[in-house]
């Protein structure tokens, strides 16, 4: 018999090839992964729920504190590396644009769909409110109702674009009484304001383009840190399924069926109108511009899942724009500019569709008649104050400043409180998925979108070659180190139709 016939490692071992790596174990997908730790976290969360409190009826038992701490553990990692994702990601894409040819009409472009967007979602908000009545059709109680702690009026959003120091941070003192006898006990938190960061990072970013030449450096070390902050991002992303499991158990057992059900009119209302702008705004928009509405989901669910259970547009940030990328066919040197500012002002589902039925909820329940003004009213400030919200996990401040605008009591906004994680849930992901939209559909109407590469959209190679990817265009590069020299009007590798512009 030929020794061919029974290859030997270099240690002797008949039946092993030395020239055949070694298996590794195969993952499911990114997204099945989420989807696996989505349905363990609903098992796990009822069958917390069905245990019930320790002993004395107060303490949670220990599969409720597991879930808390996992997923409030996810949360908090996510927050962290917001301030310097923001302002890196910010900075660079500013400076991205010195090489886009038609940077400014891109721009304008970028916020002129922003801004049509918004104003479809809104009038079906609007419509879904008086249609589904929910404050008339409710369980809940005006003795229920409370002001927020956290408000927002035009002036605090205005006062709120004035940085208080470079970092955007801010802190706050509360005193709690102590033992009896004892002094009152002050606790300090340190706080960010992604807007305020938002301000700084563009007013750098600007100054750093008008510093020309002087300000190489600056952006050199700018696109280390962004490349750093991006890979520790995704390490952190790399947990959102053992995220997902913990946030999603803590919200059944927080919520149950018992909050939702006194509110239930009201959620299907708010879930309605996130479905028909995800399921059928946004797929009529790709097809106007003759884009195949299959590739847009099969190459932006990454994002739109994560953003579901993350409930943060700007914690899913990295993950928007390398589907937005690598799947859709936006060049980056457009995407590095579109995505982060969508991430903290292009909000659909909480600027949009939440604050015009909570609105209206609000109305019917204190049995207030709005007229045609405040209907307008509500359209304007969705349109215009969506940066109030800032990408932040919840829509508090904007609804709020949607009730003020409109004169409605903010006391309403304590009805909608308790489930209003369950509602963020849905808002983000129509968010996120708005975000990816507006870039992909600008670049097409620009003749700047990779159409090969969008038609062949898979979301199965999410975290496949990180390594080698971003060694080939690193995160923030300038457009003609990414595209070798290519103009950002360069036409696509492949012929497309012509389009309205």
């Amino acid at each position: 018999m030929s020794s061919a016939s029974s290859p030997t490692s270099p240690a002797g071992i008949p039946g092993t090839d030395p020239a055949r790596p070694p298996r590794r174990l195969r993952l499911p997908s990114f997204s099945v992964q989420v989807v696996l730790g989505l349905v363990l976290g609903v098992l796990l969360g009822w069958a917390a729920l069905a245990i019930g409190p320790q002993a004395d009826g107060e303490t949670p038992n220990g599969l409720t504190t597991t879930l808390a701490t996992i997923g409030s553990s996810f949360v908090t990692l996510l927050r962290a590396v917001v301030p310097p994702l923001i302002f890196t990601a910010i900075v660079a894409s500013i400076a991205n644009l010195r090489s886009v040819t038609n940077a400014a009409r891109l721009a304008g472009q970028t916020l002129l769909w922003f801004a049509v967007t918004a104003a479809i979602t809104v009038v079906i908000g609007i419509g879904l409110g008086l249609l589904f009545r929910p404050g008339t059709n409710t369980g809940v109680s005006l003795d229920d109702a409370y002001e927020p702690s956290r408000t927002g009026t035009w002036l605090d959003f205005l006062q709120g674009l004035i940085p208080a120091n470079v970092l955007g941070l801010g802190a706050s003192t509360r005193l709690e009484d102590g033992a009896e006898g004892a002094l009152p006990v002050a606790s300090t938190s340190i706080s960010f304001n992604v807007l305020q960061i938002l301000v700084v990072a563009l007013v750098i970013g600007i100054a750093a383009l008008k510093s020309g030449d002087k300000a190489d450096a600056f952006l050199a070390f700018n696109r280390s840190a962004l490349a750093i902050v991006q890979k520790v991002l995704w390490w952190i992303i790399r947990l959102a399924p053992l995220g997902t499991l913990g946030l999603v158990g803590t919200a059944i057992v927080d919520y149950g069926w018992s909050s939702l059900g006194s509110l239930a009119w009201f959620a299907v209302a708010v879930y309605v109108g996130l479905a028909i702008v995800l399921f059928v705004v946004y797929p009529v928009l790709l097809r106007a511009h003759g884009l195949s509405v299959l590739s847009y989901f099969r190459g932006a669910w990454p994002a739109i899942q994560l953003a579901f259970v993350s409930r943060s547009s700007i914690g899913t940030l990295p993950v928007t724009q390398r589907v937005t990328e690598r799947n859709l066919g936006v060049p980056r040197e457009y995407a590095s500019f579109a995505v982060p500012l969508g991430a903290t002002t292009k909000m659909d589902g909480c600027a949009s569709i939440y604050p015009a039925v909570s609105a209206i909820f609000v109305a019917q329940i204190f049995g207030i008649d709005l007229s045609v003004t405040d209907y307008l009213l509500i359209a304007f400030v969705s349109v215009v104050g969506s940066a109030a919200t800032a990408g932040l996990t919840g829509a508090v401040v904007m609804l709020t400043l949607t009730l003020s605008t409109v004169g409605l009591p903010l006391a309403g906004v304590g009805l909608l409180l308790a489930i209003d994680p369950i509602l963020d849930m849905g808002r983000t992901a129509v968010n996120v998925a708005g975000q990816v939209l507006v870039p992909t559909i600008v670049a097409k109407r620009e003749g700047i979108l990779d159409v090969a590469k969008y038609r062949s959209a898979s979301a199965e190679d999410l975290f496949g070659d990180d390594e080698s990817a971003e060694q080939a265009v690193p995160a923030g590069t300038d457009a003609a180190d990414a595209a070798g020299e290519r103009g950002a009007s360069q036409a696509p590798a492949e012929p497309e139709p012509a389009t309205a512009r």
